[in-house]
């Protein structure tokens, strides 16, 4: 990949890579747009195959971020950070306290938060060295753990498919297949099991499988053949890229709405796949705000219930983007990244009018 290019062709403002051969750190962070407010988004700690799937990775998720602030109403840009590395084997305080450095050498721009291979212990060694940083331990003024505030999120979005689908919000007795039993897919379970809903999961770990049979009485599914098996509502909860032209063509589900970042392989083309299909996509970055959600609110002190309450505006932005994408012809996930956009724009005028009113104030 040129880098340059990929940067233009996504309209990123800042990428920078960082590198310290003494604690082993390899990482690359990605501001993408800072019109409504600093870029907030989490380190993502994992062992790529290459620096070519980092970059592609970091510069998608933090686009991502910027239209998930600008959807969910929230005054952030989009960024996102990687670490290339098998965090079980190199991962270490030294390490993180100098990514926490090249955080701080940002002086704000970019602020860092918890993200796949990344605890909420690990965010204190970032803390020590730079005050831009969101998910600590809730003994720290902290959110801690935003899993289940992820879930709820995703949990209203996929009440909103369906009732966009049936009419009913209800999902008493639907079937629902949940890709990936990590933090997010387990609480979110647990939210479809007090729901009464038929819950079928599917992991490569036997372990958390079991546990979830045993905890929710979840139905397993083959992890290679789990988008083949029939059922309402298909929840991708593990990596991205999931949704594409190999594995769209087999789905056997009516909506689409999980929890995974860029689960489509090529947004435009596999989101008029999905609809070519008459399957509902739930965007992604839309209903998995509620992580982003639960970590701005800890910028102004935190408190779960408000989180929660913010989260909510998940259900009515979900069914106003479905509107919108039947009285534009797209895709809902060009819908929801239209009105990002839209929004985007509108505040960008508005700040742009006030500094000329100020200016203009000065002159006189």
């Amino acid at each position: 990949m040129s880098v340059f290019p990929a940067i233009q062709e996504l309209g990123h403002q800042q990428v920078v890579f960082g590198y310290d051969e003494a604690v082993g750190l390899r990482c690359i962070i990605a501001i993408h747009d800072t019109t409504l407010g600093p870029a907030l988004g989490g380190v993502r700690f994992w062992p790529y195959s290459s620096e070519e799937e980092a970059l592609t990775d970091v510069l998608r998720l933090s686009r991502g971020m910027t239209y998930k602030a600008a959807v969910s109403g929230l005054n952030l840009g989009g960024g996102k950070a990687v670490i290339m590395g098998d965090p079980l084997r190199i991962k270490s305080e030294a390490l993180l306290r100098r990514f926490g450095q090249f955080v701080e050498s940002l002086g704000g721009r970019y602020i860092t938060a918890e993200d796949m291979g990344v605890s909420v212990r690990d965010m204190e060694y970032i803390r020590m060295e730079t005050s831009y940083v969101t998910g600590l331990p809730e003994e720290l003024g902290g959110s801690g753990d935003p899993s289940p505030v992820t879930a709820y999120g995703v949990y209203l979005g996929m009440k909103a498919a369906w009732k966009k689908l049936t009419g009913t919000d209800s999902l008493k007795g639907v079937k629902v297949l949940v890709q990936g039993l990590g933090k997010v897919g387990m609480a979110l379970v647990e939210r479809l099991r007090a729901e009464n809903a038929i819950i079928y999961a599917t992991d490569l770990s036997a372990n958390q499988l079991e546990y979830a049979q045993a905890q929710f009485g979840i139905q397993p599914v083959s992890p290679d053949s789990w988008f083949m098996h029939p059922v309402d509502i298909l929840s991708p909860c593990a990596r991205g890229s999931i949704l594409n032209s190999e594995t769209i063509p087999h789905l056997r589900c009516a909506v689409v709405a999980g929890s995974a970042n860029n689960q489509l392989a090529d947004e435009k083309a596999d989101s008029y796949r999905l609809a070519d299909r008459g399957i509902l996509y739930a965007p992604d970055f839309l209903i998995n705000a509620g992580g982003l959600i639960n970590v701005y609110t800890e910028l102004e002190g935190y408190s779960r219930k408000r989180a929660l309450s913010r989260t909510e505006y998940i259900y009515e932005a979900t069914l106003r983007t479905f509107s919108v994408a039947e009285q534009r012809g797209i895709s809902p996930h060009e819908a929801a990244m239209q009105l990002a956009e839209e929004r985007i724009r509108s505040i960008s005028t508005l700040r742009t009018r006030t500094y000329q009113s100020n200016l203009s104030l000065s002159i006189v």
